[in-house]
């Protein structure tokens, strides 16, 4: 049986492209920013609609955050080292590199009790610089006041790891629009996290990870929310497989 090899080749699939395979390439020290974005199901479908998003994904650290659609990119690219890597277990990859190398770490977004209880867990877990901040909720483009009290917050902590919970789309646009900002004041790595900080914070259970492991996750997620997630998830999903099989014929 051949074995995966790690090569620093990006990955195609699904008329997108993905750089960010491995955690340590994403976590490599670097003299400029890394957006990243961790890219399930939901975003490979909206990424198939909206020529914006599907440009960010193509131009960033994207990285395979979902089994199915990592087990099925494994599948066609058997020679390379692909890694799943979702903002729910990368925050405490990147909480364990700023408690190696001193580096301080922000999280922005997430309701203001589960931002909280996380920025507590992971200062208590790491002995690490964390703050965080919980912005009311506005649509995007924030409103100018609003956005400035984010941009100042951040200009005062100046933290190298930015981690952003808006959701989908909503956090992408935010990091890309201030990547400038980011970048003066020393951000060297921004990803958007969704509702990572939930979970940190025990706010909502995650899935044992054998059900992770199996892909479903989503279906856990709509048993504990079922009337907010269940449209979300078979519409997503039924996209997701919908666009996989025509990929295959074409």
């Amino acid at each position: 049986m051949q074995l995966a090899i790690k090569m620093n080749r990006p990955v195609n699939f699904l008329n997108l492209r993905f750089k960010g395979l491995v955690k340590e390439e994403i976590l490599k020290e670097s003299s400029y920013l890394k957006h990243v974005i961790t890219v399930n199901a939901d975003f490979i479908v909206e990424a198939q609609r909206n020529s914006k998003f599907r440009y960010l994904i193509n131009n960033n650290y994207s990285t395979f955050d979902g089994q199915v659609p990592l087990t099925l990119a494994r599948k066609k690219n058997p020679d390379i080292y692909i890694e799943k890597i979702s903002g729910s277990d990368f925050i405490y990859d990147i909480c364990l590199r700023a408690q190696q190398s001193n580096k301080r770490v922000f999280l922005l977004g997430g309701s203001i009790s589960s931002n909280a209880k996380s920025v507590e867990k992971l200062k208590h877990l790491y002995n690490i610089q964390i703050e965080g901040f919980s912005p009311p909720y506005s649509q995007y483009p924030f409103p100018e006041s609003l956005n400035n009290i984010i941009l100042e917050k951040i200009k005062d902590f100046k933290p190298h790891y930015l981690l952003v919970g808006f959701g989908m789309i909503k956090q992408e646009y935010w990091i890309e629009e201030h990547k400038h900002f980011l970048e003066e004041n020393n951000v060297k790595l921004a990803i958007g996290v969704g509702g990572t900080f939930s979970f940190v914070s025990e706010n909502v259970k995650r899935a044992p990870k054998l059900v992770q492991d199996i892909g479903l996750e989503w279906m856990f997620r709509i048993l504990q929310e079922p009337r907010r997630l269940f449209k979300r998830y078979l519409i997503s999903n039924t996209s997701f497989i919908w666009y996989y099989l025509k990929s295959l014929s074409q």
